[in-house]
């Protein structure tokens, strides 16, 4: 199992699974992180947090914590 969080820069992932509950999982997925979605990963903060993603079209910043609840492959 492999999360957002572990993906390097530069690297296309697919979401196959969101970890978490409530609030936080909404949260995710309202930002359009559901999953069969493509994520790329366009670059990382200077101290790595945020990490900036290309997701259905649009740039996306999100927090490495929030990352570790996006399964991957």
């Amino acid at each position: 199992m492999k999360t957002l969080r572990e993906i390097a820069v530069g690297s296309t992932a697919t979401v196959v699974k969101l970890h978490g509950e409530g609030a936080v999982k909404r949260r995710i997925m309202d930002m359009g992180l559901t999953k069969g979605t493509q994520v790329y990963v366009r670059k990382s903060a200077p101290l790595g947090d945020p990490i900036e993603l290309t997701v259905r079209g649009y740039e996306l910043s999100l927090r490495k914590d929030d990352a570790a609840a996006v399964e991957v492959e």
